[in-house]
């Protein structure tokens, strides 16, 4: 692309005549090669501004589908993209807003396929939603020496960084350690203020736009903390704890946070906990999720939020079958997981795929979000 063109000069009239950006910085846009690692709640504003202002060549890289619960909040999408998938959607949307390159990858980062995927790229943007992945992008940009916006949310509050720009601390120098699985809820437990994503989605494509630019003063070594219920920003230090020297390969990022399921965990599928219902068995069910879930659906089992089940193992019984469940089976097998490893049970199973699974393949009355 080039600023020879009419089009591109009207299209980006306003860049054209900002002080310290001008043709140099919309040139350097317009060249620059970004990957999207993540196209939903934080993805969905980066990828818009970012095809908007020029950036040359975008590759957005999600495996998940979007659902009804996502619209509150991933606005590049409507109801007729619900179980479209999320990486081929959005590169349709922002197509239309701007003709720039744009290469949908629907498959899951993992550490086999993290740098073939990610190197070619000037900039990594990490609008993912678990440790496991962010670890796994910061570790592939640092092999790679390449920089990475980073960007998260949690029910009011933001925060927003750019790591390993020329040699600036990494997300390791940040948080040395991921935390115990269980411990940091997550959008799905806690909740999510929609438009926070917008606004620290919005931060973020600032700073990647700052970084590709070159403009001066991208949050690098710092960590911005935005509070959306006080429009309270802080800027915090990052210490540099040389963190990018322990990376020296990528490595099974769920087992070093704690959040990959034993190989040998039982489980149960819906319909053999229909059948177990529809015959009378003698068995106990559990639900994990938090109350606030509990009240939107339900399948009438045992209510012991994950944070509580350590305080109430002794209401667990160690004589009969016990099926523990949740939204997905993510929570539920962390916590079949840490019972069996911390308390001995031989009888727990997994419910595969959670309430979701039930609400799509026994019940469809059943409300899912």
């Amino acid at each position: 692309m080039s600023l020879s063109d009419q089009t591109h000069r009207e299209r980006y009239s306003r860049h054209l005549v900002l002080p310290g950006f001008g043709p140099e910085g919309q040139q350097r846009l317009l060249q620059s090669r970004v990957a999207v690692v993540g196209a939903g709640g934080l993805g969905s504003p980066v990828l818009h501004y970012l095809a908007a202002a020029g950036v040359g060549r975008l590759t957005i890289i999600d495996f998940d589908t979007v659902q009804l619960s996502n619209l509150q909040r991933q606005v590049l999408f409507d109801e007729s993209n619900i179980g479209q998938n999320k990486a081929k959607a959005a590169a349709h949307k922002i197509s239309a807003i701007n003709p720039v390159e744009v290469k949908a990858i629907s498959e899951k980062l993992v550490s086999a396929n993290a740098l073939p995927f990610l190197q070619g790229h000037d900039l990594v943007i990490d609008c993912t939603d678990n440790f496991a992945t962010r670890y796994l992008i910061n570790d592939a940009c640092t092999l790679l020496n390449m920089p990475c916006v980073y960007g998260s949310v949690f029910q009011y509050e933001g925060q927003v960084a750019v790591f390993n720009s020329n040699g600036s601390t990494t997300y390791r120098d940040l948080f040395p350690e991921p935390p115990k699985p269980g411990v940091v809820q997550n959008c799905e437990t806690a909740g999510v203020l929609g438009v926070l994503t917008g606004i620290i989605g919005s931060l973020m494509a600032s700073e990647a736009i700052k970084v590709l630019a070159r403009l001066e003063q991208p949050l690098s070594n710092t960590l911005l903390i935005f509070d959306s219920r006080t429009n309270r920003i802080d800027l915090f230090p990052i210490p540099n704890r040389q963190a990018r020297k322990q990376v020296t390969k990528l490595i099974d990022y769920d087992e070093y946070c704690g959040t990959k399921p034993p190989r040998d965990m039982k489980e149960v599928t819906v319909q053999e906990l229909k059948h177990l219902m529809d015959t009378g068995a003698d068995f106990q069910l559990i639900d994990v999720r938090e109350p606030h879930e509990y009240d939107i659906c339900n399948l009438k089992g045992e209510l012991i939020p994950q944070g509580q089940v350590p305080f109430n193992v002794d209401k667990i019984s160690r004589d009969k079958q016990v099926v523990i469940h949740c939204r997905s089976g993510g929570r539920s097998g962390t916590m079949v997981n840490w019972l069996e490893k911390n308390h001995g049970f031989t009888n727990l199973y997994n419910l595969k795929g959670g309430i979701l699974a039930w609400a799509d393949q026994i019940d469809p009355t059943v409300t899912k979000y």
